[in-house]
């Protein structure tokens, strides 16, 4: 019983944060413990809880996204669908993880990663998210000149207002309105589905692609470069840092732990299907055509889309990247953030006013002002860039895993809710995959002569060794873990998990890393630091047409 009223007390940084939950579909209140017996009650109050998973993920289909997709589908047809089927366990498993965090300790991921594991760490992992954000910014800024360029409006028109026009959404002072706004960007993206349908697509080749992995007749480091871009747009890092932050301000606890992981399951699939429509549209209206293989832009493939399909299909795919754009500025741009107001103590929530938060509102402007300013310079390869940026966010993304990973494995962090051992299996098999693909990406940039299939079958050895080794290491963990006493073990499950939130972090008895996880996570982060350099070459050399 002690621990229960240590839990009296919560370790949420910000007032804001604390009250009733005000959704776009309408309000639960803050004590609110009436239980939902009906199908009908608990779809109402889902309405009123779903936002942060649905709003995460459609935002994940951004510019960057549009752009990829749709280059896998103009370069390589519907050969690549299968990665996006593979990507749906990583971004539940992921975003679930961050949910937990957010909902059972009230403190953003940024936070979290400083104080459990000292500043040197925080510094490089807050560094990554500023860094790989404001590039991504300028990429949604990119999508804004490009889609409306296609309607012939100059980028010094439209980039400024798309600019006004984020800022003045998040200002507003009030969460409702934002997720009101967030929710329209949503209902527009579904348009990827009737340009997939004009398309003609085959049903066979589509459910075929879906299920079988395969990569055509051209495997190669631009290809993978491309698989590591798909996988760098759907499961990004900023998403992981925007969910964690906006279940908290949206003031959601562990009694809403089933509606939030609801809300997550239905965005991973949401986010898929938009994915998977921008390919199979893009990969049937080219196929045959001049323009197959031959990407170059988002404006391009508006144009080609405008030629093959019909000036509709066009305009549609012009507007998707648009509307993509938005709401990937916007999330991204709030993520980051929310993440400086994590690191530097100060007031962030959309529940505040400008007034009261100014910090937060005034890092958000400069942000979307100076990346709309930059991609205003003239003759940048638009194109590589966009691609570049998602396929960074892919080779980060394992270093932002692991920080998951521990964190979600801290008791004094998460209490009753640690993960289970399943699922640090599963999390383990996932940053192994991202670090085998980015690992494979700068072997062949660094050897383009080397024998890539060969090469793959070495790296799957290798990489099922130390899937053996981890699950091996997990297993013994989670045996000592089994073997705490019976009396602390029952002094634990005293407490309702839906009632335990972690207290004060200045309470919480420091982490210690062993001299093994500190090998680990130096060399894990001089390898990634080596893998984004040849990334780098690589988008060079595909810029310089290489």
């Amino acid at each position: 019983m002690q621990n229960q009223a240590r839990n009296l007390s919560t370790a949420v940084l910000d007032q804001a944060h604390v009250g009733d939950i005000h959704g776009a579909f309408g309000t639960v209140g803050q004590h609110d413990t009436a239980q939902r017996k009906s199908w009908l009650a608990r779809l109402r109050t889902l309405l009123v809880i779903m936002g942060p998973g649905l709003i995460v993920m459609v935002g994940d289909n951004d510019a960057g996204g549009v752009a990829t997709y749709a280059q896998a589908g103009q370069n390589y047809g519907t050969h690549l669908l299968w990665v996006l089927l593979l990507l749906i366990p990583v971004l539940i498993v992921n975003q679930e993880m961050v949910v937990r965090l957010g909902l059972v300790t009230g403190v953003g991921h940024a936070k979290l990663i400083f104080e459990r594991f000292g500043r040197f760490w925080g510094a490089f992992s807050v560094g990554d998210l500023l860094f790989v954000n404001f590039l991504t910014l300028v990429t949604e800024f990119i999508g804004v000149d490009l889609a409306m360029s296609y309607f012939g409006v100059s980028p010094y028109v439209s980039v400024p207002i798309a600019a006004v026009l984020l800022i003045a959404s998040t200002l507003t002072g009030s969460f409702r309105r934002w997720e009101t706004v967030m929710y329209l960007f949503i209902a527009v993206n579904f348009l990827a589905i009737p340009l997939a349908v004009m398309s003609h697509p085959v049903a066979g080749t589509v459910i075929h692609n879906f299920l079988v992995p395969g990569v055509g007749s051209h495997f190669d480091s631009n290809m993978m470069l491309l698989i590591i871009s798909m996988v760098g747009t759907t499961v990004a890092p900023w998403q992981l840092f925007f969910q964690q932050s906006n279940v908290i301000d949206k003031r959601l606890t562990p009694r809403w732990m089933a509606y939030e992981r609801t809300d997550t399951v239905i965005g991973s699939f949401v986010v898929i299907i938009g994915a998977a429509a921008l390919i199979i549209a893009t990969g049937f209206a080219f196929h045959h055509t001049h323009l197959a293989g031959a990407f170059v832009d988002g404006g391009a493939v508006a144009r080609g889309l405008h030629t093959t399909l019909g000036s509709f299909a066009g305009a549609s795919f012009a507007i998707i990247l648009l509307n993509a754009s938005l709401i990937g500025a916007a999330a991204v741009t709030l993520s980051t953030s929310y993440a400086i107001g994590d690191t530097f103590g100060i007031k962030h929530s959309l529940h505040r006013k400008v007034s009261d938060a100014p910090g937060f509102y005034i890092s958000y402007a400069l942000m979307v002002l100076i990346a709309g300013g930059i991609v205003l310079v003239p003759h940048a390869p638009l194109g590589v860039i966009t691609t570049a940026v998602q396929a960074l966010a892919g080779i980060l993304l394992p270093s932002a895993t692991v920080f998951l990973l521990l964190l979600c494995n801290d008791k004094e962090v998460l209490g009753p809710w640690v993960n289970k051992l399943w699922l640090n299996i599963v999390s383990s098999i996932i940053v192994g995959v991202l670090v085998m693909l980015s690992f494979i990406l700068a072997a062949q940039t660094l050897f383009p002569a080397m024998n890539i299939g060969a090469f793959m079958e070495a790296m799957l050895i290798v990489f099922a060794a130390g899937l053996l080794v981890s699950i091996i290491m997990l297993v013994r963990q989670q045996r000592k873990i089994d073997r705490t006493p019976a009396s602390a073990e029952a002094d634990r499950v005293l407490i309702d998990p839906r009632m335990w939130r972690m207290p004060p972090l200045q309470q919480l008895s420091k982490p210690v890393w062993s001299k093994t996880r500190k090998f680990g996570m130096l060399t894990l982060r001089a390898y990634l630091f080596i893998a984004v350099l040849m990334m780098i070459v690589k988008a060079i050399q595909l810029a310089l047409g290489m």
